[in-house]
């Protein structure tokens, strides 16, 4: 399996993950918060798929400026070679604030952010379809809050930040009450 489509299989397997386990609560239980200042598995999911959705198009952004012979990003690689994780841990407060443009904004039924965020395996899949593995490590898509990192790094990112996110609704899943 070339690299794309194995880290293409990676995101995928961390959204089933959290898909799976979303689609187990209730319209009640994915509304319910502890305190007004945490996300509820609604927050979370409605920001899953602003998040991804924007790092999918800025993929294919750079992707298409390559293609132009157009640079993106001009600066130094500050994470070459790192892990996702070991860029997270250099550059990430404790309790990171989501960029606007990733914040939840609207609200609503679970079952529309669930089917929202599945959707995005669509762009994702005919993304993985253009690009080829040397690509990876030369095209480069800064992330709002860790910086310049590459297209391999990106797509470890969706899939560590889905990861992330179902710890959260497994976390209020363990504090729901009866």
């Amino acid at each position: 399996m070339n690299q794309v489509k194995k880290l293409i299989s990676e995101v995928l397997a961390a959204r089933n993950r959290y898909l799976d386990t979303v689609r187990q609560l209730s319209e009640a239980q994915a509304q319910w918060k502890p305190s007004p200042d945490v996300w509820n598995v609604v927050d979370n999911t409605e920001h899953l798929y602003w998040a991804e959705h924007g790092g999918i198009l800025g993929m294919w952004k750079v992707l298409q400026a390559a293609r132009e012979g157009k640079k993106i990003w001009n600066g130094e690689m500050i994470h070459k070679g790192l892990s996702i994780e070991e860029i997270v841990e250099k550059t990430w407060k404790p309790k990171e604030i989501a960029p606007a443009i990733a914040a939840p904004r609207f609200g609503g039924p679970i079952g529309f952010w669930a089917a929202s965020l599945e959707s995005l395996q669509v762009e994702l899949n005919a993304l993985g379809h253009e690009l080829h593995d040397d690509e990876l490590e030369s095209l480069i898509h800064p992330h709002p809050i860790s910086g310049p990192i590459d297209i391999r790094q990106r797509f470890e990112f969706l899939r560590f930040h889905i990861d992330r996110h179902l710890n959260q609704v497994e976390e209020l899943k363990n504090n729901m009450p009866a």
